[in-house]
């Protein structure tokens, strides 16, 4: 079965060039490209998804449909907001947090999103005087009426981990399955990114085949913050252990250095993954 590739638009919304895309365009684009879904970032689209109407919901997910590809997932979930921290010592700050993640629950089902990757390590780094036992208990406090609702709304969180370098709590898969799964439920996983795995003492493939089952959903990029192909990470062994361990979503190109411009970005990462899941 084919592998299903898709890319997160904030590589469009960052166009050097300075050209300002559309959905419309973003979406023809990507479809045109070869890839199957874009992930989104509600930034691109608003400031906060509680601006987004019933009918814009529906236009974007219409407008996807219409160039062909899907809406997998959206990331990047607290980005230019403020005053939300799923660790924060204060609960009506974690209150507030925990209130709009689940709009972004709503916000990602009704445009046809079935992954929310939570990353945002400035809205979970610890707080002076937090240790990390007591930011674990307030994350996950925060994060318990949010998997309900994604629960009933048919969605998928994925807790990321990310580097020492980004954030200090939660810096490894290993420490994002504890986590996820004290909530017992399938609305709840992680998921695993090239470049934050590319700083754990654990090869890239091992970390795929310890997290077998228990990741929803997988960024590609290298570990320069490009795309796939734009640096050292070899992608055929990383590509042979998701098919060892029967991986089916989607591998979604998240990139953070955007100088070489979409059309460059989208191509060559995505030829780069084809050639690798090619392999036997």
């Amino acid at each position: 079965m084919p592998v299903p590739f898709a890319i997160c638009n904030e590589i469009y919304a960052s166009d050097p060039s300075g050209r300002v895309w559309s959905q419309d365009d973003v979406f023809a684009h990507a479809a045109k490209t070869g890839y199957e879904a874009v992930e989104l970032s509600p930034f691109t689209v608003c400031d906060r998804v509680t601006d987004v109407s019933a009918g814009e919901r529906v236009a974007l997910r219409d407008a996807a449909g219409r160039a062909g590809i899907g809406i997998c997932g959206i990331h990047w979930l607290l980005a230019r907001t403020e005053g939300f921290h799923v660790t924060h010592p204060d609960g009506g700050v974690r209150e507030r947090t925990a209130r709009y993640l689940g709009e972004l629950v709503d916000f990602g089902a009704d445009v046809g999103a079935g992954i929310l990757v939570f990353g945002s390590p400035k809205q979970r780094n610890l707080l002076p005087g937090v240790g990390v036992l007591q930011a674990w208990d307030h994350a996950v406090s925060t994060f318990r009426d949010v998997v309900r609702r994604a629960e009933d709304r048919g969605v998928t969180i994925c807790f990321e981990p990310l580097s020492p370098a980004e954030t200090d709590f939660i810096n490894t898969a290993a420490e994002a399955l504890r986590f996820a799964d004290q909530f017992a439920s399938p609305a709840m996983k992680i998921i695993l990114d090239v470049k934050a795995m590319s700083s754990e003492a654990v090869s890239i493939p091992e970390i795929i085949r310890l997290c077998a089952g228990k990741f929803a959903h997988f960024h590609a990029n290298d570990r320069n913050l490009k795309g796939p192909g734009f640096g050292d990470v070899d992608f055929r062994p990383i590509a042979g252990a998701l098919r060892e361990v029967g991986y089916a979503g989607q591998v979604s190109v998240e990139v953070f250095n955007f100088d070489d411009g979409p059309d460059v970005i989208a191509g060559k990462s995505l030829s780069t993954l084809r050639a690798a899941f090619a392999g036997p």
